[in-house]
């Protein structure tokens, strides 16, 4: 197909029919030999389950962002470092977190609430450009040398603001590509590829920032962003279901209700505040984060305990590496139904992790603990997509993963605002280790005061 084509209308984006090009990824019988096939469903039942990439427009949105979010990532710790090299103030580099927050609520909700009134397609494609012009112009304050941080800042803002709209709208699509059946599976599949980017992004951002310059680090991620260009590109119409349905039945309704603005954010708000089990997987993510979230002291530990900016890389990808290697056996996912009290347990075992990576002194120990956390963050993460996708209508998905979002991506910015005041007063040592203290012990407070989460079962709760 060329890159304006889309998929027929008709197409059954709920189904995971595959495409002329799919049929041989389905393999054939399997033969006699029941001991063989018994073994490879013992293994299917450990390892990373694929299934989704069967699907093609899938399979290609999969591919796309996990090529873009290794540049994406390399640019996440070239500009903590350069601000660092600028200021010399592990405050500066936390005030990046409330420069991200800010266009992060207000364009996520208000993203979101367009996901559910037009063409997810073409928003995630519109965002998307946003998000690399940001990126062309991080390379080009580079390239003229302008070390001005409020240049940077401003930036900042404008790339937060395509990614509160893309990422959003990137979530409300998978539902609709795919069978509910196979979400859980390609919500780990998507959060591996984005944890092999965070893993492999701040590695080659440390070679990079110690072999050659800024520009070249931001223009790596301008290369591979155009990977997630085409992968939007390609992917078929999805307009609103009502749109589909009215369209069938000779009517003018719409998908959503009123306009994308700020009541019907307000709609998505109302509905997810009479959600209880929904509501507390934001607040407990929130306090996951937003408290313990080591990150903004990642450049003045590198320099101070670990040895330099030959560090840093390691401490960026460190979560990533656990992540990555609980995504690839995570075929046991799939069978948890006690969700809730499997999210709170993830979350106090990465606070505890946290914890104990910031008492370490060598590199080594410090990235293997912080891995453990990111193993425990990328489960906590897959059940908390999983319930909000499976749990909330398809009318209300895009405002409420417009909230997912801001949670999620606003949560480490708000932790990288708190570490690094902190820091300033306490110290990195208190900042780092206090707050995944505080973490572990609030979230278990938090889920005993609303025992609806911690009740939450797969088998026994109703949902779309």
């Amino acid at each position: 197909m060329g890159v304006g084509e889309t998929f027929p209308v008709s197409i059954n984006l709920n189904k995971t029919s595959q495409e002329p090009e799919d049929l041989g990824a389905v393999g054939a019988a399997a033969p006699a030999g029941v001991p063989t096939a018994s073994r490879r469903a013992r293994w299917r039942g450990v390892v990373l389950d694929v299934a989704p990439l069967r699907n093609g427009p899938y399979r290609r949105l999969w591919l796309g962002q996990g090529v873009s979010f290794v540049g994406f990532q390399v640019t996440s710790v070239a500009v903590p470092v350069q601000v660092y090299d600028l200021t010399h103030s592990s405050f500066w580099v936390g005030t990046l977190g409330l420069v991200n927050l800010l266009p992060l609520i207000v364009f996520g909700l208000w993203g979101g609430a367009v996901a559910d009134h037009m063409d997810r397609r073409l928003l995630l494609l519109m965002a998307s450009c946003v998000t690399w012009l940001a990126t062309l112009l991080l390379l080009l304050q580079a390239l003229l040398g302008m070390n001005n941080l409020w240049v940077i800042m401003a930036i900042v803002v404008v790339q937060a603001t395509g990614f509160a709209v893309s990422s959003p709208t990137r979530g409300a699509i998978i539902p609709r590509l795919l069978d509910k059946e196979l979400v859980p599976a390609a919500n780990t599949l998507h959060f591996t590829v984005a944890q092999v980017g965070t893993l492999i992004g701040p590695l080659f951002a440390g070679v990079i920032l110690a072999r050659w310059s800024f520009a070249v680090a931001y223009g790596l991620d301008a290369v591979l962003f155009t990977v997630g260009l085409y992968a939007a590109m390609r992917l078929p119409a999805i307009p609103p279901l009502g749109d589909q349905q009215a369209g069938a039945a000779g009517r003018g309704q719409r998908g959503g209700t009123g306009a994308p603005g700020l009541r019907s954010v307000l709609e998505g708000l109302r509905y997810l505040w009479t959600q209880p089990v929904l509501l507390m997987s934001f607040v407990v993510d929130i306090i996951a984060m937003g408290v313990a979230m080591p990150r903004a002291l990642f450049p003045e530990l590198a320099e101070t305990r670990f040895g330099g900016q030959g560090a840093v890389g390691w401490l960026f990808a460190s979560i990533a590496i656990g992540a990555v290697a609980g995504g690839l056996l995570s075929g046991w996912i799939g069978r948890v139904h006690k969700q809730g009290i499997a999210l709170v347990v993830s979350i106090v075992v990465w606070g505890l992790a946290v914890a104990a990576a910031g008492l370490a002194h060598a590199l080594w120990l410090a990235v293997a603990l912080l891995a453990v956390g990111g193993a425990a963050d990328l489960v906590s993460a897959v059940f908390r997509q999983s319930m909000l996708q499976t749990y909330a209508p398809d009318e209300m998905r895009g405002r409420l993963q417009g909230v997912f979002i801001v949670v999620v991506a606003g949560g480490p910015r708000l932790g990288d605002m708190r570490a690094g005041a902190t820091a300033a007063v306490a110290g990195a040592t208190a900042s780092w280790v206090g707050g995944g203290l505080a973490c572990a012990v609030l979230v278990v407070l938090v889920s005993l005061l609303v025992p609806a989460l911690l009740r939450y079962d797969t088998r026994t709760t109703r949902t779309e």
